[in-house]
């Protein structure tokens, strides 16, 4: 898969607009910036909530897993009001019932029932009975949240002796880009290179990130659209190489396949059209607080979760709407997970990090 395609040089509109807002003055610069920047933000900007009540915003155990109607209890804010709600599922779907809303300022969270028991863990105290928090906080470690059926170096053995589903019809030359390689506010957290992921062990031996080339190209420009905001792409994962998939789909419990890919089917992360990311600040470098965590097996995962706050929210549709403007699309269980418009025209591919060499931004096969 040796490819000869051009240099991609994401950084010649910068000079071109650098040269014009000399020629015709800063006024110009930032009447281009806000043009390019204003159609993607989901309205005004919310302000964040207090400090105190940051780790209780999430979910807490309910109903019997066993029962015919489940639910879990929600703490979320809307619009300076923080909001206690049941999320309640049954066989006729999934509905979520307010129980109280008051307003931020002035609450505290222990007013309200919400505080830590004698272990440290945080959960709503009913009095008799006590209701832990069943969502990581946002600055906490990952939650690996399965146990593998089996050995993820057994299963890695036996995915890289298999063989990827044949495909019919003709496809695009593939064109891996390195995405690192492409604007300095691209930043990496491969979370599969290290044992920070849902499987508590790393699946990839090099955190490294790749995209056909047209994918790449359009997740730079969705870049430049963020970066007048104040904010910069952190990629969690991109080209997939098919025995890694298998891997994630054999080690997933059935409940947890809606965030996994059939591998008899292949995935468009192995066709180089997907790509796991988030937000971070660039003044600071922190990644940008979501509704859920990444990888997160739990509804709040979902692109349209109505809990968290108001700010992570607007921060979730920011991204999505950025992404969205280039011609990517978000999965519907995962508000990280965007697919580009071309996936189809691309094969899968099999090909492992540690044969994928860099040239100039293109990767080629060793």
């Amino acid at each position: 898969m040796n490819s000869h395609s051009p240099k991609l040089w994401p950084r010649a509109a910068g000079l071109g607009a650098l040269l014009l807002a000399t020629l015709c003055g800063p006024r110009w610069l930032s009447q281009v910036a806000a043009q390019s920047t204003t159609s993607i933000e989901p309205g005004p900007k919310p302000k964040d909530i207090p400090n105190r009540w940051k780790p209780w915003i999430g979910e807490y155990d309910g109903g019997p897993p066993s029962a015919p109607l489940t639910w879990v209890y929600v703490v979320a804010e809307r619009d300076g009001y923080i909001e206690f709600s049941k999320r309640i599922t049954s066989s006729t779907g999934v509905r979520y019932v307010q129980d109280e809303r008051f307003r931020i300022r002035g609450s505290s969270p222990e007013v309200h029932g919400l505080r830590s028991n004698e272990h440290g863990e945080r959960g709503m105290d009913f009095g008799d009975m006590f209701e832990a928090k069943i969502t990581p906080d946002f600055n906490a470690r990952a939650q690996v949240v399965i146990h593998p059926a089996r050995p993820v170096a057994d299963l890695r053995n036996e995915t890289l002796a298999a063989s990827p589903p044949q495909e019919e019809g003709s496809f695009r030359k593939p064109e891996l880009v390195e995405l690192a390689s492409l604007d300095s506010a691209i930043h990496l957290d491969i979370r599969y290179a290290t044992t920070n992921d849902f499987l508590g062990t790393a699946v990839y031996t090099q955190a490294r990130a790749f995209l056909q080339r047209p994918a790449a190209e359009a997740l730079v420009r969705a870049l430049h659209k963020l970066q007048p905001l104040g904010y910069g792409l952190l990629i969690h994962d991109a080209y997939r190489p098919w025995y890694v998939t298998k891997i994630f789909w054999d080690a997933t419990p059935p409940e947890g396949k809606i965030f996994v890919a059939d591998p008899s089917q292949g995935s468009r992360h192995n066709r180089g059209c997907a790509v796991d990311l988030t937000l971070y600040d660039l003044a600071t470098g922190k990644p940008i607080e979501m509704p859920g965590t990444y990888d997160e097996m739990s509804p709040r995962s979902f692109p349209d979760y109505p809990g968290g706050t108001s700010l992570q929210r607007w921060h979730r549709d920011l991204l999505r709407r950025a992404m969205e403007s280039e011609g990517f699309t978000v999965y519907e269980h995962e508000w990280w997970h965007f697919d580009y418009k071309d996936w189809h025209e691309y094969p899968i591919l099999n090909i492992k990090f540690e044969d994928l060499g860099a040239s100039q931004g293109l990767a080629t096969t060793n």
